[in-house]
């Protein structure tokens, strides 16, 4: 279904990705703390100039490093962009928030995350997403999700979180809006889904968590919401997908969140499948039709399941040598896929049909073998011993979530033509 056309080396390991909302950039947050960003050639446009138009078209063109810092003292462990686009958020293990210009990478805002009231150390950040305008929402490792009114924000203000939840008993993986309802005047979610732990809980920014699922016996690691599903039964036609530890897909029926209503095994490897670390929606006209998944797994490999049918029909590497989980897979305004791992990002083009059922005949075949500061005056020679330190931990909970699966029983950029 796709090929890759550039493979953006990095310097460091990669913790986490955000991708722009409205234009073709990409920004990568690191284990050394640096944040960097790119923009990536323009998809196909209406421009008279047809020679220009197929070059956009085939991938053709020149990625910019638009800014890189190093932002946080630590590792950078999470990114996300303003919904207009404008502010780039990143967290990191110091336990500060920042918010940054998106053109110039300079630093509008800050937040001191509260400490870990167990422990009085620092609680570093495992997530950041800003659900609104006017809301930011931060979870932490002690299951903290704190939320913020982001008109408090300012270059001397470091703003109180105006509500703290905890709807699970482990740090919060993943965490996906709900489309707001027909009776909303502003048009943003108001409601979320989260996982952490074995678990998954809906929360509501007025009335705080509403309800947690029975426990899955299974870690939940990534999630994503499908809708324009059919309506069959007691079924609404959406669905929220959530990728498990053990290579399993489960569909949660939105409204119905006490248990899963299906499931779908995306790897079953000998000894147990490949955690499903990022899940993204293919966007509309991209693919064969209908609704498809794209899937990370652990392995570097990536798989695309086709809701309805619940199977996979293609795959791809991000990482065939090395073998670096995908831990960040998202698309891009132009419908370009992004996924990031181990010291590389990879930009992938949409195939022709005939590659495409290639794919789904190789996809089958495979199914059947298997079924505190601005840090930009910091040093960027060395990596901080606590960065070391966390990608060290970061591994080692990965090895601890596959064996307590397995026990449960369940740079040279590639642009073609670059200039």
């Amino acid at each position: 279904m796709f090929q890759n056309i550039c493979a953006i080396p990095l310097d460091h390991e990669l913790f986490t990705q955000a991708i722009h909302p409205k234009e073709p950039i990409v920004s990568v947050g690191l284990a050394s703390g640096h944040v960097q960003t790119y923009r990536l050639p323009p998809g196909a446009s209406d421009d008279s100039d047809e020679d220009a138009t197929l070059a956009s078209e085939n991938g053709f063109g020149h990625i910019e490093t638009t800014w890189k810092t190093r932002r946080h003292k630590g590792s950078c462990r999470t990114l996300s962009f303003a919904i207009d686009g404008t502010q780039l958020y990143s967290a990191g293990t110091d336990g500060i928030v920042k918010a940054a210009d998106v053109a110039t990478g300079n630093v509008t805002a800050k937040i001191a995350v509260p400490l870990d009231p167990a422990t009085g150390s620092i609680d570093a950040p495992s997530l950041i997403h800003a659900l609104s305008p006017q809301t930011l929402l931060l979870a932490t490792d002690s299951s903290a999700l704190h939320i913020y009114d982001l008109r408090d924000l300012g270059p001397k203000a470091s703003p109180k979180p105006q509500q703290t939840h905890h709807p699970h008993d482990d740090y919060v993986s993943s965490l996906t809006p709900l489309p707001a309802t027909a009776a909303s005047t502003s048009g943003f979610s108001k409601q979320w889904v989260t996982t952490g732990g074995t678990t998954l809980a809906v929360t509501d920014l007025r009335r705080g968590v509403m309800v947690r699922s029975e426990d899955q016996e299974e870690e939940l690691l990534s999630s994503v919401m499908v809708t324009g599903l059919s309506r069959k039964g007691t079924s609404v036609g959406e669905k929220v997908l959530v990728g498990g530890g053990a290579g399993v897909l489960t569909l949660w029926e939105r409204g119905v969140w006490d248990d899963q209503d299906a499931r779908i095994i995306v790897d079953k490897s000998p000894g147990g499948g490949e955690s499903l670390d990022a899940l993204a929606l293919l966007p509309e006209g991209i693919g064969p039709g209908g609704k498809i998944v794209a899937v990370g797994l652990g392995n570097g490999g990536i798989r695309f399941v086709k809701i309805g049918p619940n199977k996979v029909i293609a795959d791809v590497s991000h990482d065939e040598l090395e073998k670096e989980g995908v831990i960040g897979l998202d698309f891009d305004v132009t419908g370009r896929m992004i996924s990031g791992g181990g010291k590389t990002v990879k930009v992938w083009q949409e195939r022709g049909a005939d590659a495409d059922n290639e794919d789904e005949e190789d996809a089958a075949a495979s199914a059947k073998r298997s079924h505190g500061s601005d840090s930009d005056e910091d040093s960027d020679e060395e990596m901080d011993e606590s960065s070391e330190e966390e990608q060290q931990k970061q591994k080692r909970k990965k090895r601890k979530r596959r064996k307590g699966t397995q026990q449960r029983g369940h740079g040279i950029l590639g642009f073609p033509g670059l200039n």
